[in-house]
């Protein structure tokens, strides 16, 4: 038997199920004696120290410094709020409610009103909050909802969602694959999961089949597939399969410190995205000549307060000096009400894609806009840095960013400290961007097209719904006009032009992008060395001709054929 899903980190497993997130609570509705008030209320804060230590416990052996320690850390600092506990006793006493029935009210109270956040970036915090009230009822009783601790070997992860901090805690050498019921192409696991390469597939529906834990199977995250109690056939098949994708991946090492160059002498600048400090541990060995897009907005996002210039200058410099000299493109910090940052007061948004985002917000707080500034200014002073200014739509916006850079140079001059130049360049994310580049590209070193975004607005199709996936790609006729109207511009202003989202990190896709003109891709460090083979075993001209081709089709199907 053989479900599917949707591929978001390549690779084949074999494993056993292990089920976790589906073990569902006994909740009793009945109304407590008075006589028990005390005692439950006790019970709640019991819990709350047992899965707080827990937690703490889980934390031992991750670096201080990576996400997934900030992200469990998160999920404690939730639970030792004097708040929680007050609340929670409070519920008890008043309406006489168990421990168990009181942290399910309190909790999904919680996660409705963060739901009106509706994250589409990340890994929805609602659910985050749903997922620690759940393990917070399974530690009224003593017990954790799933323990990590007795993962065999060989598992394979069967669950609704996973949520970062959840994630956190999983002891990855013992994980070969992950099998979601929900989750877009851009969610937060998905990220993980490729970070982490390990094989993930997400809206499959294997609650539908009755799958024990320990059934034996195994995930194709290739073809999209997880294949329960397979036959021996199926078994010899995909292990050849396996062995053949192991022995590729070995000679993909031969190409880390080869140009990225095609086979008739054109160069593509090979970049990688990251996401964290912890990523830039990741770039040597990548084959990357630099970073093309530091996502900045991550660091703000477990954290209580917004980090000060002097830190952020710190964080700078440790990107810089990770990277020997290769170039670190910076994106300022791309904030909206469809991502949750605690440690910012952000207003709630009927439309959040369409709403205060990017380079809005930054305008809109110019004293967070102008510290990020001051900081990248000086770091600048001890490397290569470009600096990326998202979701910029018209020269308006444009022209008030680059007079508060200006502005942060004169404070810098007053207060005696050293700082660099910049290129500057923009996301272009939307139609609107595209259409106005000829009045930004004067002002601008290189531009980034965002993919992602671009295709989300192009074809008005929310991009982490998976629903709208196969019907609104961004392999399409109307995108594929986009980013070569945007690149004909640039190179009519001799202004280079990058690639970043999930086309740079597509394989099939990258005789379309070269051949379109574009200059660098930004890619997840996963897929770097696959790209660059491409590239390296490709020739432009063929790319060149396949692009145009592709511009003359007017049906999705007949690119799929063109790039299958």
């Amino acid at each position: 038997m053989a479900l599917t899903g949707i591929v978001v980190s390549p690779g084949i497993a074999f494993g056993q199920a292990v089920h976790i997130n589906l073990h569902h609570q006994h909740v009793d509705y009945r109304l407590l004696p008075v006589a028990s008030i005390k005692s439950e209320c006790d019970k709640a804060i019991k819990a709350i120290d047992f899965l707080a230590k827990h937690l703490k416990h889980c934390q031992v052996n991750l670096d201080t410094e990576s996400d997934h320690f900030h992200l469990i850390d998160a999920d404690i600092m939730l639970l030792e709020d004097e708040d929680l506990a007050d609340e929670l006793t409070q519920y008890i006493t008043r309406f006489r409610f168990s421990a168990v029935v009181s942290i399910e009210r309190i909790f999904a109270q919680h996660a409705e009103e963060l739901a009106k956040l509706d994250d589409p970036y990340l890994a929805n915090r609602s659910n985050d909050v749903m997922c620690l009230g759940k393990r917070l009822m399974s530690a009224v009783n003593g017990t954790l909802q799933w323990d990590v601790s007795k993962l065999t070997d060989n598992s394979i992860l069967l669950a609704e969602d996973i949520t970062p901090a959840e994630f956190a805690t999983i002891p990855l050498n013992k994980i070969k694959g992950i099998v979601l019921k929900t989750g877009g192409l851009t969610s937060h696991t998905a990220i993980l999961a490729k970070a982490a390469g390990i094989p993930a597939l997400l809206s499959c529906q294997f609650d539908d089949y009755d799958i024990q834990d320990g059934a034996p199977l195994i995930l194709d995250a290739f073809s999209g597939e997880l294949h329960v109690n397979p036959v021996a056939e199926t078994q010899l098949q995909l292990e050849q399969k396996a062995t053949a994708e192991k022995e590729r991946r070995e000679a993909l090492l031969h190409y880390v410190d080869k140009p990225s160059v095609t086979r008739d002498g054109h160069p593509v600048c090979l970049l990688a995205n990251v996401s964290s400090m912890s990523d830039f541990t990741q770039i040597e060995g990548s084959g990357a000549a630099g970073v093309g897009l530091f996502r900045t907005e991550f660091l703000l996002m477990q954290v209580d307060s917004v980090p000060d210039e002097k830190q952020q200058f710190k964080q700078y410099c440790d990107a810089l000096h990770s990277l020997n000299g290769k170039v670190l493109t910076i994106r300022t910090f791309d904030i909206g009400a469809d991502k949750e940052i605690p440690c910012l007061t952000q207003q709630y948004e009927d439309n959040p894609a369409l709403g205060v985002r990017g380079i809005r917000y930054s305008l809109q707080h110019q004293h967070l806009f102008t510290t990020q500034i001051k900081a990248v200014l000086r770091a600048a002073n001890h490397g290569r840095i470009r600096l990326l200014f998202p979701m910029v739509n018209q020269i308006e916006e444009l022209e008030f960013a680059l007079e508060l850079i200006d502005w942060c140079k004169q404070q810098l001059i007053e207060e005696e400290k050293g700082f660099g130049d910049l290129n500057i360049g923009i996301m272009v994310e939307t139609p609107a961007a595209v259409l106005n580049l000829p009045h930004l590209l004067p002002r601008l070193d290189f531009v980034s097209i965002g993919s992602n975004d671009l295709t989300q607005y192009t074809l008005a199709a929310d991009r982490g719904n998976p629903v709208l996936v196969n019907d609104y790609p961004p392999v399409s006729p109307a995108m594929i006009k986009f980013i070569k109207m945007a690149v004909d511009t640039c190179k009519i202003h001799q202004t280079k032009v990058c690639l970043c989202g999930e086309l740079a990190s597509d394989t099939k896709l990258i005789s379309l992008l070269v051949g379109l003109g574009i200059d660098e891709l930004s890619v997840n460090t996963a897929s770097l060395l696959d790209v660059k083979a491409t590239i390296c075993n490709g020739q432009y001209q063929q790319f060149y001709q396949q692009a145009q081709q592709a511009l003359g089709f007017s049906h999705i199907e007949q690119l799929n054929q063109l790039f299958s």
